[in-house]
């Protein structure tokens, strides 16, 4: 999805603004958005991040909601339902910067040739349980598309070999990904 400079603006203070509200009780005045693009539905994670380490990061990966609505959403999980992490404290939102990826729909693909490390997330899809490692991931620790693979398939809860197996499903897509750095 295409966003222009002004939406992602919005989606940023968006997140920042649901976090802040869920931590201190004071829910923020609605947005006076005039952009029909936040209102589409789609997939979308939220990524919070400390001195540069990972903080929460939690996500739809199917549309589920209009978009302001689901980073609003995530947002509030990202910070306090992260099970890898404490819930956030208003001390520590200070010192976070918020990164919003919006993800394409999932495409399935057969086999992992069409699997590109830093364009595609990825999922592994074994029915019963299912992995997404978002594109940046392997990019940030420097995996090839096997460790790739490797690394969603254990993300799943399954053995890292899983992806191979015949009734595994691969599913890419791609995402727009911005982050309040971006704009100071």
């Amino acid at each position: 999805m295409e966003l222009r400079e002004d939406e992602k603006k919005e989606l940023l203070g968006l997140a920042r603004a649901a976090i802040e509200a869920e931590l201190t009780g004071k829910h923020a005045l609605p947005s006076a958005h005039t952009s029909a693009t936040l209102d589409t539905a789609c997939g979308v994670f939220v990524t919070l991040r400390m001195n540069s380490d990972l903080r929460g990061c939690i996500g739809y990966v199917e549309p589920r909601l209009p978009l302001r609505l689901a980073v609003e959403e995530v947002a509030k999980k990202a910070a306090l339902e992260d099970p890898r992490f404490l819930p956030l404290t208003t001390g520590e939102l200070r010192n976070t910067i918020i990164e919003i990826s919006v993800l394409s729909p999932l495409e399935e693909v057969k086999g992992n040739s069409a699997i590109e490390v830093g364009k595609h997330g990825l999922v592994v899809d074994a029915g019963h349980a299912r992995g997404l490692l978002l594109p940046q991931v392997p990019v940030e620790y420097g995996w090839d598309r096997e460790q790739f693979l490797a690394h969603t398939s254990q993300k799943a809860g399954l053995p890292p070999d899983a992806w191979q197996q015949s009734h595994v499903k691969l599913f890419v897509f791609t995402t727009t990904v911005f982050t309040e750095a971006e704009f100071g």
